[in-house]
């Protein structure tokens, strides 16, 4: 009998993904959002190391200790940084990520200067529709067409590099979250701290269930995957298996559901580890988590990224349903209660291929299959038997001769 699955706190994945939210955390300004996660990692008491610039490698034990298996989601987030003081002390923009400057119209803002805080919106260049009538929606869509207004006497650049504004500065988005009755939650930012909620969720439910992983695994707390290193530096053991945690677009031409957790096949680095995603696939069955199946155009990840940086490791991606990404976001409790109910399955899932904890192999015996069964091994496809082929050739030659 198969033990039963340690139940996620929802109570507390929302908790910690509301608190997570109202931390500011675009790319290179994350010291806050990793001391709030390494805090709840030592709540748990789970043991972690920081790497100099921040990224968080925790060890959750279990009963061995190779092959070792990562799993990742990462803390910082998409924003801004300020790219000129204007002559009329309005502020150009540059992203910090890759997304629409057609989502950053309308936002509340924070500016992070040197010495402290200034609020402010972030306008297209024709803000007033009693000012500039139709042209207002004849602008074209790109950060060269927006700016950002101070909340400050700000008529110049002399008044802005007074406030104490430089070229640089940091800027956060407000997240604006709302959880509904329904289930839904809306907020920017949910990539990926709703997946960070869910990873922390799944650690606490195996932690207080008392159950010993199969084997060691390392959560990852990454800090630079919107600008695509992510994980590129942060495995310093001999990881085999390394499962990345992000978000699933829900759209025309895509598979993922705000109801469901996502396992990617692939995405712009190309097809996830076989073994690997079909194990995860076959945890989803075996403990009843509603799952799906989806490619990623346009999408890197943690997992990508420690490939790219020449791991030698299987890699898949479990993420989360999520309506407008890198936008408005929106997902659901029921996929994040998913996700986090899969990932539980997994830490307690014994190695794909245990021989996975030698990194040469010297001989095929336990090298895996991908075809396994009699009917995948059968072959319709009309070629001629090899030997036919070199025995016509010798007759043409002697024919020839």
């Amino acid at each position: 009998m198969t033990a039963k699955l340690p139940e996620p706190d929802l109570n507390y994945l929302q908790r910690v993904l509301l608190e997570m939210l109202a931390i500011p955390s675009p790319t290179g300004f994350t010291d806050t959002i990793v001391r709030y996660v390494a805090e709840r990692l030592q709540e748990l008491g789970i043991p972690f190391e920081l790497t100099r610039r921040g990224t968080i490698r925790a060890t959750l034990k279990g009963h061995r200790d190779s092959p070792d298996r990562a799993i990742a989601a990462h803390l910082d987030t998409i924003g801004a940084s300020v790219r000129e003081i204007q002559d009329n002390g309005r502020l150009g923009l540059s992203p910090v990520g890759c997304w629409s400057s057609r989502f950053a119209e309308g936002s509340r803002v924070s500016v992070f200067t040197d010495t402290g805080v200034v609020r402010g919106s972030v306008l297209p260049l024709l803000a007033s529709g009693h000012a500039f009538n139709t042209a207002v929606d004849e602008m074209p869509i790109s950060w060269n067409h927006v700016e950002l207004r101070l909340d400050g006497c700000t008529a110049s650049r002399a008044d802005t590099l007074a406030l104490g504004i430089n070229v640089g500065d940091f800027v956060a988005f407000d997240p604006m979250p709302e959880f509904t009755d329904s289930g839904y939650i809306s907020s920017r930012h949910l990539d990926d701290k709703a997946g960070v909620a869910a990873l922390l969720a799944s650690l606490k439910a195996v932690v207080e269930s008392g159950r010993e992983p199969p084997i060691d695994c390392h959560p990852l707390f990454t800090i630079t995957e919107e600008t695509g290193s992510g994980a590129a530096g942060a495995l310093p053991w001999d990881v085999s298996e390394f499962v990345g945690i992000d978000i699933a677009p829900t759209a025309k031409g895509q598979e993922s559901s705000e109801h469901a957790v996502t396992v990617a096949m692939q995405d712009s680095g190309g097809p996830y580890d076989f073994h690997l995603s079909r194990h995860l696939l076959k945890l989803a069955e075996g403990n009843d988590v509603p799952v799906r199946r989806d490619l990623f155009r346009y999408y890197h990840s943690d997992a990508q990224s420690a490939i790219a940086a020449g791991h030698d490791i299987r890699t898949a991606l479990l993420a989360f349903g999520c309506d407008a990404t890198h936008g408005y976001e929106r997902t659901h409790i029921d996929s994040l209660a998913a996700m986090s109910r899969l990932i539980s399955a997994y830490l307690l899932s014994p190695p794909v291929f245990t021989s996975d904890a030698h990194a040469g192999q010297d001989s095929l015996e336990n090298f895996s299959h991908q075809l396994e069964h009699v009917t995948q091994m059968e072959n319709d496809t009309r070629v001629p038997a090899v030997d036919s082929i070199f025995d016509k050739q010798t007759d043409d030659s002697s024919d020839r001769s």
